[in-house]
């Protein structure tokens, strides 16, 4: 039987979860995940897990923090004055937004602490510096 390599395109059902057994995200319902091994088109860890596996195996890996979303970067988290942001945006935290760096690039931003002075904004990825799980199962190999 034929094992998925890299350059491969697979299709992949999967289940995500965190060390609390919350599950982040999940394939159940929709299509499988296609993509070509080795890409970067997903996270590395789950990339290396693929290298190997036959249509049908099923696998469950845990992927630290370095080979997902990388660990969480204080220096992502940045107070703006409560004035940059438009009146019209209800505030709350887990809010998100899009910032604007100093070059132009749209970056997605979460409302982490608010007052009427100020609102920090993190822009560090919801999962980073978390250690994920994923129950994987091969679907197909093109």
């Amino acid at each position: 039987m034929t094992e998925a390599k890299t350059g491969d395109t697979v299709r992949l059902h999967y289940k995500g979860s965190l060390d609390d057994g919350s599950v982040f995200d999940s394939s159940e319902g929709r299509d499988p995940l296609e993509f070509t091994v080795g890409s970067g088109q997903i996270i590395s860890g789950l990339d290396d897990a693929i290298p190997g596996m036959k249509v049908g195996e099923e696998k469950t890996v845990r992927i630290e923090a370095e080979n997902a979303y990388g660990p969480h970067n204080p220096a992502a988290r940045q107070a703006v004055p409560r004035a940059n942001i438009p009146e019209t945006v209800p505030l709350e935290v887990g809010l998100q937004l899009q910032a604007q760096t100093e070059n132009g690039q749209t970056v997605p931003v979460t409302v982490v602490e608010y007052s009427e002075e100020e609102v920090v904004l993190d822009a560090n990825h919801p999962l980073a510096g978390q250690a994920l799980t994923f129950e994987i199962q091969l679907e197909g190999i093109a």
